[in-house]
């Protein structure tokens, strides 16, 4: 929103909506904003996706954060691509509708933070 700067409570309390079309794209400023706010998270290098890694102690817990983040996902529509291996899982949101980086993959970031953060 303008006029103040977003915080990472804000994105974790916001709700996916349907962005379709180019004017959902976010900007390099929104983008270089947005990824202060969600730890570790980076541009993909196409800089169309912002992607993070996480790693587990087990399988086990790698596939219960998959699990997590697919519940996630359903609830707000809006699906990362998963790359799973035995200690970790590579998260990365694009929104395809808008040919780049919209709101709703930072807003899916910030739950997944938030979600860690949990433990």
């Amino acid at each position: 929103t303008a006029g103040h700067a977003m915080q990472a409570t804000e994105l974790e309390n916001a709700r996916c909506v349907p962005r379709k079309g180019k004017e959902h794209a976010l900007d390099q400023r929104q983008i270089r904003t947005a990824l202060a706010i969600v730890s570790g998270w980076q541009l993909t290098a196409d800089g169309l996706g912002i992607h993070k890694q996480f790693r587990f102690p087990d399988f086990h817990h790698t596939m219960a954060f998959v699990n997590a983040v697919a519940w996630i996902a359903h609830v707000e529509d809006h699906h990362p691509d998963f790359k799973v291996s035995y200690p970790s899982c590579e998260l990365h949101f694009s929104t395809h509708d808008v040919g780049g980086i919209s709101l709703n993959d930072f807003i899916c970031a910030a739950k997944v933070e938030r979600l860690v953060a949990k433990g």
